[in-house]
């Protein structure tokens, strides 16, 4: 009934794709030097520096009062001053 055709595909390399492999290699990554390690490491103690400052700033505005007691605040012209 019906022939399968055994005709070479055009972009037969793709299917070879995953068993390709490269004789050029990249080059070697160049090694940091201390001052952009010590600089990287200044930057990322910065940031959490200023992350845990923020956090211990901003707790006292996050807590909830839990007396229960409202006072009342009287301004200076209530009091005929």
């Amino acid at each position: 009934m019906f022939r399968r055709r055994r005709e070479p595909v055009p972009f037969a390399f793709v299917a070879e794709a995953d068993r390709y492999r490269s004789n050029v290699a990249p080059p070697p990554r160049e090694r940091a030097s201390r001052a952009q390690l010590a600089g990287r490491s200044l930057l990322g103690l910065t940031v959490v520096a200023g992350l845990v400052g923020s956090l211990l700033l901003g707790l006292p505005a996050l807590e909830q009062n839990t007396s229960g007691a409202r006072t009342v605040h009287q301004s200076e012209a209530a009091n005929g001053h």
